[in-house]
């Protein structure tokens, strides 16, 4: 007599697979969450060692603009004036702060006037001449000034500085750190957002709690600017042509293969190819917005051309079909039909190419925008041939420097930079959701 199996009864075959399954569905799900641990675990790094460049510390003191030592031949000229440096002032701050911290009763045991000055950015010297040589009437006058703290005492009050750490830095002491806590008991330093990180430009190694993002922000945007100006219309004018208008041919497929090739090129061999057609041979400025938006044009193309003639392919030809049998011409077709109906996935290609192209560091760097650039840019068309620096670019500059404090810069403007590429990414979302039309 046959035995039969029952359906009810899974056999060891079948039993099998279901562990083969259950194993597979386990590796993915563990994959998944593994990156998603990695993910979350680098999103909480980069928040965590950068959260404080958007926080500063200040100090508010009463500085008494002496006129015998800023102009001593009472001129108030301020090209005479100017004749005296930031070396000038910085005795000036230091002998103010001093007095103040007497007059309050505060205790400078174990700090020379010298270590006092060290308390104070050396930007504040340059930022207080720069406001005396505006105005020359100030001077003779006691103002309340308000000034940076310097990089070592804002670091204290960012965890990032201790006492004991301090004893092992030559560049802080413990009796300053001591002083610091004792001004911001008494209300003569607070820590605060500091818009600055975001506005103000680049500043020397000496001075990480002066240096800003502004010069960056503004050369990314300038760099983006020329790519959407460039890239858009060449990419979709390409990807018309041969996705609609060209024949099929041995010519048309090498370029469609290189045109996927490119998409797989490095992007520093861009870099070398501006460096050696934009710079060398066209002559264009270094570190200038102009070479680096054309350079990431180049970069940007072919992803904008692949996502392009994605979205005319998934257009239905009927759509085609319709409009020629209605008596529109190939181009009327194109144009007025085809076109707007693929606008959601060309526009949601277009914004990743230039998020792509706003992260990338390797080009820009052989085009020389890793210079040190303290000027912002002039209004476009000008600006965009003057020197600026990205922000890919300036992460990776504070990133080579010394000081902790540039850790800390490195990490804020991370921040800022993943800030802007998830924001794009969100756009191309919410425009292939608004837009998408399901056929």
């Amino acid at each position: 007599m046959t035995q039969t199996s029952s359906l009810l009864t899974a056999d060891p075959r079948t039993r099998a697979r279901n562990r083969a399954e259950a194993r597979f569905r386990a590796f993915g799900l563990a994959a998944v969450i593994t990156g998603l641990a990695a993910l979350a675990l680098l999103v909480i790094s980069v928040i965590g060692n950068g959260a404080g460049a958007f926080r500063q510390t200040y100090l508010t003191i009463p500085v008494t603009l002496s006129a015998d030592r800023l102009d001593p031949d009472g001129n108030r000229d301020p090209a005479e004036m100017a004749r005296v440096t930031t070396f000038g002032y910085a005795p000036l701050l230091a002998q103010s702060l001093q007095m103040h911290l007497q007059a309050e009763g505060i205790d400078l045991t174990g700090v020379s006037p010298q270590a006092l000055m060290g308390m104070i950015s050396q930007e504040a010297p340059a930022q207080v001449r720069a406001m005396v040589l505006a105005n020359p009437d100030i001077l003779g006058e006691t103002l309340e000034l308000e000034m940076l703290a310097s990089g070592r005492i804002d670091g204290y009050f960012k965890g990032r500085v201790t006492l004991e750490s301090a004893a092992r830095d030559a560049n802080v002491s413990p009796a300053q750190i001591r002083l610091a806590q004792a001004m911001a008991d008494a209300g003569m330093m607070e820590t605060r957002w500091n818009w600055a990180f975001l506005t103000g430009p680049d500043a020397s190694d000496q001075r990480p709690e002066a240096a800003g993002l502004g010069v960056a922000i503004l050369g990314s945007l300038y760099m983006i600017g020329v790519v959407l100006v460039l890239a858009l219309p060449i990419g979709v004018a390409a990807s018309i042509y041969l996705e609609e208008f060209a024949p099929k041919n041995r010519l048309t497929d090498i370029i469609e293969v290189n045109i996927s090739n490119l998409a797989a090129v490095p992007s520093i061999v861009f870099g070398i190819l501006g460096l050696a057609i934009f710079i060398n041979l066209a002559g264009l400025p270094q570190s200038a917005p102009i070479v680096g938006g054309l350079v990431l044009t180049l970069m940007t193309l072919s992803t904008i051309i692949i996502a392009t003639r994605a979205a005319l392919r998934a257009v239905p030809p009927s759509i085609r079909s319709a409009a020629l049998g209605l008596g529109a011409s190939k181009m009327q077709a194109v144009f007025h039909h085809v076109l707007p109906l693929a606008a959601p996935g060309i526009l949601t290609g277009t914004i990743l190419g230039l998020a792509q192209a706003l992260g990338e560091t390797a080009p820009l760097l052989l085009i020389g925008m890793v210079a040190f650039v303290r000027e912002y840019p002039d209004m476009p068309p000008e600006g965009l041939f003057d020197p600026a620096s990205a922000l890919p670019v300036q992460v990776y500059n504070w990133t080579q420097r010394a000081d902790p404090g540039f850790v800390e810069r490195a990490a804020g403007a991370t921040i800022v930079l993943l800030v802007f590429l998830v924001a794009m990414n969100l756009i191309a979302v919410l425009l292939r959701r608004r837009f998408e039309r399901r056929w």
